[in-house]
């Protein structure tokens, strides 16, 4: 497994290659969010481990340019920000989980280690699906409407993949945590909330009446095409 870290201070870097290597993944390094964005797509890596507050370029201005040019990559963000804003903004823009500092070494070890699992077991096959005149191809993270190519992120693809698998019944934004996130007891149901709310302003003709993910009122979400 190969992993980018993109971190600019120098002693939490290190320390990161040091656990990193030590735990047997390959690791390459950039220091600037520019460089980042250069290796991030150029090269191919299993996982980017990126910091958010960088010089040269913003990390969130980094994850979107790789999530570009690398729809499938798993994007774990690392933050000292507590903002709730900062780490929201991160996962609308493709992060797949964020670690904010300080962390421990077996959480961030573990993080990264679900991240390249579920990297792993996405499907090599095309899944192509339409529903209320919006065609998805789901192995390219990729919806079409009209003439309108539409990218998603991994994360909003984990998200139709799982509705779409249990159409028959309304999905709970915990067990979309636990499905797509791989979730983490720190994190909040409100994450589902937000990044939905965002998925529906991509993909759904009209955002405030959705056909494609609809509400379930004490629940959470379900696919709209198992209703009339």
């Amino acid at each position: 497994m190969k992993i980018l870290v993109v971190e600019d201070e120098p002693t939490l870097r290190d320390g990161l290659v040091d656990l990193l290597k030590g735990a047997g993944y390959d690791v390459d390094v950039a220091v600037d969010g520019l460089t980042a964005a250069q290796f991030g797509i150029e090269n191919h890596y299993d996982l980017v481990l990126l910091d958010l507050m960088l010089p040269k370029l913003d990390g969130v201005e980094v994850c979107l340019r790789i999530r570009r040019a690398r729809p499938l990559v798993p994007i774990l963000i690392l933050t000292a920000r507590g903002a709730e804003d900062d780490k929201v903004k991160g996962l609308q823009v493709g992060a797949d989980d964020y670690v904010t500092k300080p962390f421990g070494a077996r959480e961030l070890l573990a993080r990264i280690e679900a991240l390249g699992r579920r990297a792993k077991l996405a499907p090599a096959e095309p899944e192509t699906m339409a529903i209320d005149g919006c065609d998805f191809d789901l192995s390219r993270c990729e919806a079409q409407r009209g003439r309108k190519t539409i990218s998603l992120t991994p994360r909003e693809v984990g998200i139709l993949r799982w509705l779409h698998r249990h159409q028959m019944r309304a999905v709970s934004r915990a067990e979309l945590l636990e499905q797509v996130w791989g979730a983490h007891a720190n994190m909040e149901t409100r994450t589902v909330d937000v990044t939905i709310a965002n998925l529906r302003q991509k993909i759904e003709r009209d955002a405030a009446q959705p056909k494609i993910i609809v509400s379930v009122k004490g629940v959470g979400y379900a696919w709209g095409a198992r209703r009339p």
